[in-house]
Formats: C-alpha cells, sequence, structure tokens
C-alpha cells in the first residue's frame, strides 16, 4: 500500500509519456519539421527576385518605381509563407501535446521518434518565424532598393 501511494505522489510530481498508440502520419511529422524551413527558404528567395526586379528598374530610369507593386507582392508573400510557419508550429505543438501527455513545455521531452519530430518542429517553427518577422522589418523603416545597398 506504501509502493502505491509513493507511485501516486511521483505520477502527479511529472506526468508519464502518453500511451504511443496515438497514430500520427509520418507525412505530417515531416510536414511540421521542414514547412517552415521552406517558408523562410522561399522568402529569403522571393525577396531576391522581388528585389531584384525593382531596383532594376530604378538603375534603368534613375528613380524609383511609382507603381508599388512589388512591395505590395512581397506583403502578401510574407504573409503567405509566415502564416504557413505558424500552422507548422501549431500543427507541432498538437502533435506533441497527443503524443507527450505533458501539459507544459518546460518539461518537454522527446523519448521517441515521433515526439522527438513533433517537438523539433514546434523549435524550428518558432525560431524561423521570428527569422521571418526579422526578414520584413526594414521594409517597414527604408525603401526596398535602399537596403539591397
Amino acid at each position: 500500500m506504501a509502493s502505491n501511494m509513493t507511485n501516486l505522489l511521483n505520477n502527479d510530481a511529472q506526468p508519464e509519456a502518453a500511451s504511443t498508440s496515438v497514430s500520427i502520419p509520418n507525412s505530417r511529422l515531416w510536414f511540421e519539421v521542414a514547412a517552415s524551413g521552406v517558408a523562410w527558404f522561399g522568402l529569403g528567395m522571393a525577396d531576391l527576385v522581388i528585389t531584384w526586379c525593382a531596383c532594376v528598374h530604378e538603375e534603368q530610369t534613375g528613380g524609383p518605381s511609382s507603381h508599388p507593386g512589388a512591395l505590395v507582392l512581397y506583403f502578401v508573400m510574407w504573409a503567405v509563407l509566415f502564416g504557413l510557419a505558424i500552422l507548422a508550429g501549431t500543427m507541432s505543438y498538437r502533435t506533441w501535446r497527443k503524443l507527450s501527455g505533458v501539459t507544459e513545455l518546460i518539461y518537454a521531452e522527446g523519448k521517441e521518434r515521433k515526439e522527438f519530430m513533433s517537438l523539433a518542429g514546434l523549435f524550428i517553427s518558432v525560431t524561423l518565424g521570428i527569422g521571418i518577422v526579422w526578414l520584413c522589418l526594414p521594409l517597414f523603416i527604408i525603401q526596398m532598393c535602399v537596403r539591397t545597398r
């Protein structure tokens, strides 16, 4: 009886991992891990192409373009890809909560492959999501072609 009380007290202090019978498809796990990286890379490439196209006009005519299409296109690309990173992070967090049974992120552990992949997807989404925001911030302060010089 004393050992049952000890087990109950220990289980309250640190929750056990949830049953691994939860079925999570591998394609979902790979999306959670890779989507933010692809979004970050895609925004970097879009930034290069859009800025190049916008600044070629300035170099050829000697002045900035009066059409704000490049800036609008960049912000639309940013919103879509940032939304993709948020979606991947949210999916990763929900999958990790399903698999681990731990309620607080401070006690996060990836004991099995699926738990580890969803936890890695969460951390990758957070860090690259911050990178996506930082990539967009200069356009609120300076002109598109000025930041490339």
